[in-house]
Formats: C-alpha cells, structure tokens, sequence
C-alpha cells in the first residue's frame, strides 16, 4: 500500500472515532437504560467498532513513515486499545461471562468473524528491538558459561582416516550391490517380457483398430487432464481448496511481495525518525540563538510594566509569584495587576486561616466518627428486620462506566483534525519531518526556558527596588523595631513504624540477581511462537444457542481472543496498563495438549517480556527454607520491576491450593501458598507484571483461595469441528505434507473428536517422517495412516470436559452466571417456592 492509501484509512478511522465520540459523551447525560438486551446490542456494537478502529489504526501505526503522524497515532492507538478494554470489562459484568458472542450483531454491520480478530500491535516488539537484543545476547552468554559440558557433548566424535576410509568403503560397496540387484532385476523382467512374447506369437490386429484404440485412449487421458485442471482453477477461485506449493513459492506471489514492502517502509520509517530527532535539537538550538534575546527583552519589559501598573495602583511593589504558581507565566495570562495581586493576597489568607483550622479538626473528626458508629448501629437493626428488600426494589438499570482513555482519545483526534485532517503535503512525497510544525513545538520549550531565566533576573531587580524604596523610609521615618519571639519548635513525635518485610537483596545488584536467577532456571528463554499460530474457528451458532437456553461452549478462537486482550495488550503498552481495570494474574485451565503453555509462550513472546518460572518442580531443592523462598521472591520481584514487562509463571498451579499433597511428591507444591498473596499485593498500575498459571486439574484445589489468587480464569475447551479441521489442514501443511483430494479431511476431523491439539499434532509428527514425506510424489497421503498413531493416544472424554464445566461453574464468575440465568427463567417458579415455605411455616405453629 502507498502513503495515499494509509492516510486515506486514517482518515476513515477517524470518521468512527468522531461518531463515537458523539455517542459516549453527549451533551445531556444519558437515561439509564433497563432492558439488559438493549445494552448487550449497545456495547457490542461499540465493542466492534473500536476493534474495527484499532484494526486500522494499529496498520496505519506500523506503516506509515512520517514520524510527526505516528506520535499522533499513538495517542490514538492507546486510547483505543485502553477502550476496547473497558468495554470488554462492561460486557464481563453484564453478561458474567468471559466469552460474548456477537454473531447478530456482525450480520447487521455484514462484517466476518475475521474482522473481530484482535491484532496485536507490532510495535511492542519493533520500539525495543534493541533491548531485546541485548537481553538474548546477555542470555546466551550466561547459559553459555553455565554449560560448557552440554555443548561439547553434543559435537560429533573425531575419527581417524582408517576408521573415515573403512566408512566410504563400506557404503560405497552397499551402493554398487544396490545397483547390481536393480540391473539384473531389469534384465530378468525384460527376458520374461520376451519369453512371454515368443509364446503369444506375432500380433493378429488390425493396423486401423489398433490406431483408433491408441487414440481412444490418448485423447481420453488429455481430456480428462483439461477437466482436472479446470475444476482445481474453479475450486481455487471459489476458495475451497489452497494454493499448491509451487504458487505459493513463486517470487512474484502478492504475499511475498507486500511482506516486503511492508519490510521496506520500518527500514524508511526508522530513517524518517533518526532524522526527525535531529530536527529537534538543531531547531530548538537555532530558536534559542535567534528568538531567544528577543523573548527575553519582551519579558522583561512586560514584567517591568507590571511593577509600575502595581506600584501605581496598591502603592506598594508587588511580590513576585514563585515557581511553583508558575512565576511569570501566570503575569502573562489576560488578567489584570488588580487581579492578580487580589489572587495572591487572598491565597496568603487562606494560608494562614488553614494554620487555625488543622486544630479545631481534630476535634471534630472524633464526633464525626461517633455519629458514625451510631448510624452503622442503628443501619444494622433495621438490615434485619428488613431482609430480602433489595430484591424487590426496582432495577435503577444501566449506565456506561465512566472512563479513563475517552478524554485522551478524545484529545488525539482533536489533534488530528486541527493539524492533519486539511493539511496540504503534496510537496512532501518522502513523508518526512515537518519543520514548521517543530518550530512551533520547541518554541513553547524556549519561551519556557527563557522565562525561568528571566524570573531569577526580575526577581533580583524586585528585591533590589524594594531595599532601596525601605532604605529611603528608613531614613525619614525611624520605627521600633519589635523584636520577634523565637517559638520553641515542637518536638514531632515519632509514630511507630509499621513492619516491613526486610529487603533481603538490597545489597545486590540487579545485574547480578538477573545472572543468579539464570543460572538458577528461574529465568528462563522462551520458544519464539506468535498467537496468531494458536489455530482456531469461530462459534458461528453461539447466539441461537443462548436463545434456545443452551450455554455454549467457548471456541479456540474466543480463547486467542481473551489472551490477547487480557496478557499482551496490557504488558505491551504502559499507558494501557496504568490507565485499564487492572489484571493482575490469569489462570489458563484446561485438559492435556490444549496449548496453555503455547499460549504462555505467545504472551512472552507478543510484549516482549521475561519469563519467571516458579513451579514447584522447576524451584524443588533450590533456595531452601523460609529465608531462601523469601530470597526468591523478592529476587523475582525485583528483577520483574525493573526489567518490565515480565510474566511470572505457575505450571500445575492447583498444587499450591490443593487440599492434600499427594504422598511422595518431593516437589512440595504447596510452598508457595502463603507467600502468593502477599506477592501479588506488591501488583500496582505502574508494574507491567502478570501472574499466569496454568492447570490441568483445578477441581483438586481449595477453590475459594484459588479464585481469589486468579482474578481471570480462562478455560479452554477441546477443539470442535471447525477448528480441528483448520488444526489437520494447516498442520500437515506446515510438516512437508501435501493435501492432494485422495486426503479426505472431513472424514479425519469427524474421527478426531476428543482429541486436542497436541494429540493431532503428534500424530502428524509420527507419520510425515523423512522417509514418508520424499515418497509423498509417488505415494500421496490418505487418512488411513494417522489412524495409527491415534489410536496408541487416549483422548479426552466427554466426562472429563463436564468435570471442567462443572468446576468452572464453582467459580465466582460462573455462581454470578448462573444466578442471572436463574433470575431470567425462574421469577414464576421462585414465587410459588416462597408461597409454599410460608404455608408448612403456617403449619408448624398450628401444631404447636
């Protein structure tokens, strides 16, 4: 695409962002609306249309090259990635519910489950290329040290010539038996040949026949090749079937071609930029040195009138503003000296008023907290007589959160259309910086630079001025001087300082704690793999299902999509992460071979963070008794903050809240159980860091302790349908495998139900070895083979999914699920139900 084409999809992303802009923050507040299916329908359409709007912006981010563009489109970006987040958290309360399926809603816009699919911002990873870098090198080095034996042991043995000879000679000798036992094959083939055509006799067809039979079959072979290639060119065109592998390598394929433009355009944007930070020190320098003596004397002046205009009015000289109220700044604004000095004189009051006040305070707050005491009393008694009242107060309905990223995305687009929207860059064809516009920029930062120096000076001359008007007093008039009583200064008494855990690493640096922990196998490197990899389809019934009452089932999809809105995004972008409802750990529950730790991986490698591995059986026999699980803890948390972004992983994360450990279980898992807690407390806005734990057995554990200590459970379902077919036809591919119509996918995807991910990944492993995949022209694939394989694999069972689904139902998110279902089919139900207990009440006292 061209500079044309992404500023004309800036453009029209921004048109969306005005509307909403429109719709979120009316001039009149908006009423709160009751009916819960009204506001689902509100917020997914706003939910889709700033996906839609991230979508376009996050390309226009990492395409276009004009650097002055791209500070705008990160503001932009930011709030919209920050919005999309608290929408998301609106549909959690709502709904109660991680998964939201908003199948009518994409009908109505005509939009894809594809255009739902949450992008992952490229410049997490291509802002701190360097840094990244840096740590892999660091990396490598240290495991290089710690391993010097495992690296020569994986080098091949030397071996002398004789030994080297004896090897060619014996496989050079196996070669020439092989041809020998082919050639005499073919000899003895071609004396039967002729054997068998001595017995037969000389040929009795006639000429013309057998003419007419040879193009029978000819011209039937070529037809049948011009129907073949024709129905495969129909097939391709209608997209049901793929690209064989020769067009999908050719150098002129259009994919192939753009990944390489877009290549092209970061290595210009990256020019562009260095350029642009030039720009800035040599312009600010020159406005200094031209405009710079000039501002000054304007300054000057101005200050210098205001001593007159004061003096001339109060009859005194004024006192100039300090540094904190801005000093001369605020004698620039459009006020009068009157105003001003009226401000400051009543600024000093208050001053002096809040000085009496602080002790009357004190005072008051201790029958403010009687009161207190008092009412809750008195709210108490009345919450007992008064149960079950809320239940029959009226709904008050529903009103948008207020939010945090609106202003600031508001901010931004304001910016565009002032600066951007009309501005006239047909001169400018390379993109690159515009001067004007850093003029503008940095003459602010002179202006600001010049006035505190002219503060120092103005502020001098005042001071001098007004020596010289008290001397001149002085000396007509001689006043007694009172002398001042010196106040005892009173003690402050110390407080008691509350218990602070020891910091055990304050003496160590963070280089050397980053070695330690290395060494130790707490850090570790981590698989480069991309979330996009993570296959998966989208659950195209999901609505219909909850209009017939039916619950269904998250999809492999919804799974990517939470992970991307609840790990990457927030630990790629820092102004997300301050500003968003805080994650502070995420559970990834779910059965054997359905990718959690992929999906760990993924998280890792999208935001570009460290990797903290405190499983129990990765921490067994390291950093023993309580001190050494503190030096731990605090090493990693250290380490974490300042090397941020970091994930802190918890492989079998039900051991640390299991009931009971298994006996001979040496890995301890639950050492970590009083100390999560308190780590997690230390989880603040500011501290890019997540928790992710990972379990394959979550109904083992204590679940009130264990939801507590994950505050997003994600579960992930065994694959259905639509995503093991995409698993088969991609994987295959990826593995040399060629699909070719005598493959038949449907039949292995039907057969493969309860198998996961990894299950159909080992099996394809197991069959497309070197040997099958260079038979693969002769002899193609058919479904027979990886039903083998599969067959040695236990799949997951329906009973165990229940058992999931039955845990997850335990959890608070899913006791608030199926309150609300309750509370939306059972109003009739509940009533009769209260009836009755009040008539067998009824009953008992008769008895009685």
């Amino acid at each position: 695409m061209s500079h044309v084409a992404y500023n004309q999809q800036w453009h029209e992303a921004h048109k969306t962002i005005r509307q909403l802009i429109k719709v979120e923050l009316p001039e009149a507040p908006s009423k709160p609306e009751k009916d819960r299916t009204a506001v689902f329908q509100n917020l997914a359409t706003v939910f889709i249309k700033y996906v839609q709007i991230f979508r376009k912006l996050e390309a226009c981010y990492d395409q276009i090259v004009h650097p002055q563009k791209r500070l705008v489109l990160k503001q932009v970006v930011d709030g919209t990635m920050g919005r999309i987040l608290e929408v998301k958290e609106e549909l959690v309360q709502l709904e109660c519910s991680e998964y939201h399926y908003f199948d009518d809603v994409l009908s109505d816009m005509k939009l894809t489950p594809d255009d739902l699919e949450i992008p992952i911002p490229k410049y997490f990873i291509n802002n701190y290329k360097a840094q990244l870098k840096e740590r892999e090198r660091l990396l490598a080095n240290i495991l290089a040290r710690i391993q010097p034996s495992g690296a020569t042991a994986g080098k091949p043995k030397k071996m002398s010539i004789e030994e080297a000879v004896r090897l060619i000679q014996i496989n050079e000798r196996a070669r020439q038996g092989r041809l020998r036992a082919k050639f005499m094959k073919e000899i003895r083939t071609e004396e039967e040949r002729e054997r068998a055509a001595l017995q037969r006799g000389p040929p009795t067809l006639d000429a013309n026949v057998a003419a007419t039979r040879i193009q029978r079959i000819w011209k039937g072979f070529v037809q049948r090749k011009i129907t073949k290639r024709e129905r495969q060119e129909e097939m391709l065109f209608i997209g049901m079937s793929t690209a064989s592998e020769q067009d999908v390598k050719q150098p002129s394929n259009p994919i192939n071609t753009a990944l390489k433009t877009e290549e092209n355009r970061r290595v210009v944007q990256e020019e562009n930029e260095i350029e642009y930070k030039q720009s800035l020190i040599t312009t600010k320098e020159q406005l200094r040195q031209i405009e710079g003596p000039d501002m000054k004397e304007a300054m000057q002046d101005q200050i210098r009138q205001w001593f007159i205009e004061c003096r001339d009015l109060t009859g005194k000289l004024p006192d100039y503003p300090n540094e904190e109220e801005g000093g001369s700044a605020m004698l620039f604004s459009e006020k009068t000296p009157e105003q001003i000095d009226e401000e400051m004189r009543i600024a000093a009051e208050e001053a002096e008023a809040n000085k009496g006040k602080k002790k009357d305070k004190k005072g008051k707050d201790k029958d403010k907290k009687k009161k207190k005491k008092g009412k809750k009393g008195k709210k108490g008694k009345k919450g007992k007589k008064d149960k079950g009242g809320d239940d029959e107060e009226e709904n008050p309905g529903w009103t948008m959160a207020e939010s945090k990223f609106l202003n600031p995305l508001k901010d931004g687009h304001l910016e565009f259309v002032s600066v951007w929207k009309n501005r006239d860059e047909r001169n400018n064809f390379t993109q690159k910086h515009d001067v004007q516009l850093i003029k503008e920029m940095k003459r602010e930062e002179v202006e600001a630079e010049v006035r505190l120096q002219v503060d120092e000076l103005m502020r001098e001359e005042l001071t001098n001025l007004k020596i010289a008007i008290d001397r001149e007093k002085a000396k007509s008039k001689k006043g007694k001087k009172g002398k001042k009583k010196k106040g005892k200064k009173k003690k402050k008494k110390k407080g008691k300082k509350g218990k602070k855990g020891k910091d055990v690493t304050a003496d160590r640096t963070t280089e050397s704690l980053f070695e330690e922990l290395i060494q130790q196998g707490i850090l570790c490197r981590c698989p480069q793999v991309r979330l996009k990899n993570y296959l998966g389809d989208y659950n195209y019934l999901a609505t219909k299902q909850r209009q017939a009452d039916i619950e269904p089932q998250p999809t492999l999809s919804d799974v990517r999509q939470l992970v991307a809105l609840y790990g990457i995004i927030p630990l790629g972008s820092k102004d997300v992460h301050l500003n968003m409802p805080q994650i502070k750990s995420v559970l990834l529950a779910g059965p054997r071979g359905v990718g959690k730790k992929f999906l760990l991986h993924a998280i890792c490698t999208e935001s570009g963070a460290n990797l903290f591995d405190l499983s129990a059986g990765n921490i067994v026999g390291k950093y023993p008794g309580k001190a050494g699980l503190e030096l731990l803890l605090q090493s990693v948390w250290r380490v974490a903050t300042e090397l941020q972004p970091s994930v802190i992983y918890i492989g079998d994360a039900e051991g640390v809240f299991v009931k009971k450990a298994p006996k001979g279980d040496k890995t301890d898992p639950k050492r970590l159980k009083k100390d999560l807690p308190k780590l997690l407390k230390k989880f603040k806005p500011d501290n890019r860091v997540l928790l992710v734990g990972t379990s394959r057995e979550p109904f083992n554990a204590v679940a009130k302790p264990f939801c507590k200590a994950y505050q997003r459970i994600i579960l992930i379902p065994r694959p259905k349908y639509g995503s093991r077919y995409i698993l088969w036809k991609t994987l295959i591919q990826q593995h040399g495998g060629i699909i070719t119509p005598k493959l038949d996918i449907s039949s292995l995807t039907k057969i493969t139900d309860g198998y996961t991910q990894g299950h159909i990944l080992e099996a394809i492993k197991y069959t497309l070895n070197d040997r099958r995949i260079s038979q693969l022209a002769k002899k193609p694939l058919s479904a027979v083979e990886f039903v083998t394989p599969l067959s040695r694999i236990d799949p997951i069972y329906k009973e165990e999914e229940e058992t999931f689904q039955k845990w997850y139902k335990k959890t608070p998110l899913g006791k608030k699920r199926e309150k609300l279902a309750k509370a939306a089919d059972g109003d009739g139900e509940e009533d009769g139900g209260k009836k009755g207990k009040k008539g067998k009440k009824g009953k008992k006292k008769k008895k009685k």
